[in-house]
């Protein structure tokens, strides 16, 4: 069993694009969703799917099981999600000997940028990048769960549907 530990950021301007090492095209969504677990199904760059089951409470540390799956079961997982389905793409930064991933929405969150860091210890503190905002570590509006299986855009000030 893997350990997901991750500080996540908004971000404030476009500098990290200098530094981008890796780019990927995500389509992901949420099969099953409780506080404290959930079933998630992701689309990498059109080719290839993963099926990721996390649980636990903390706001930082989580189990995280994953598993290749074939590209048209995910495609069949997407129709049956809950929720929106994430359109996002992956930009990887490395900054003071960590890879930082930057999140860029499309879709239902374009214009949500946000930055994690995953960790190998909570107790770790990594050199944070001058284009990061403010810490989001724990605020639930901001995981992927909560951004795909509730509405969030007009509590990030982001257009509603009719409204843009």
């Amino acid at each position: 069993m893997a350990k997901e530990i991750e500080r996540k950021f908004l971000v404030l301007d476009e500098r990290w694009q200098e530094t981008v090492t890796r780019r990927t095209s995500m389509r992901q969504a949420y099969i099953a969703s409780m506080e404290d677990r959930s079933v998630r199904v992701r689309i990498l760059d059109g080719v290839s799917a993963k099926l990721t089951i996390k649980i636990g409470r903390s706001a930082m540390t989580r189990d995280e099981f994953e598993y290749d799956i074939p590209l048209d079961d995910a495609e069949e997982l997407l129709g049956n999600a809950i929720g929106i389905v994430l359109d996002k793409t992956r930009h990887e930064v490395e900054h003071g000997g960590y890879v930082w991933e930057i999140d860029v929405y499309r879709g239902a969150y374009r214009g949500l940028v946000v930055a994690e860091v995953e960790l190998t210890s909570e107790h770790q503190n990594p050199p944070l990048p001058e284009w990061l905002g403010p810490e989001v570590t724990g605020d639930g509006r901001y995981s992927n769960q909560s951004l795909a299986t509730e509405d969030l855009r007009g509590e990030m000030g982001l257009p509603l549907p009719g409204n843009s």
